[in-house]
């Protein structure tokens, strides 16, 4: 299990664990964030990444990727 913005850039991924306070967990959750999840790794810079999730494209900061584990 990694951290999401250390996996690589085109792999297709499943959300492992969502991590963080309630608040992050349900927002991340509300984006489609959920354990089970199948997302893709769309790209990745800087530790920013861009996500495909549910059929739609989601920027997330490094801190935020930092917390769902693939």
């Amino acid at each position: 299990m990694i951290p999401l913005n250390m996996a690589d850039q085109g792999d297709d991924l499943i959300v492992r664990k969502v991590g963080g306070k309630p608040e992050v967990r349900q927002h991340l959750e509300n984006l489609g964030f959920v354990v089970g999840s199948n997302i893709q790794l769309i790209s990745e810079l800087d530790g920013n990444v861009i996500v495909n999730v549910k059929e739609s494209r989601i920027a997330i900061s490094k801190e935020m990727a930092m917390k769902i584990f693939v």
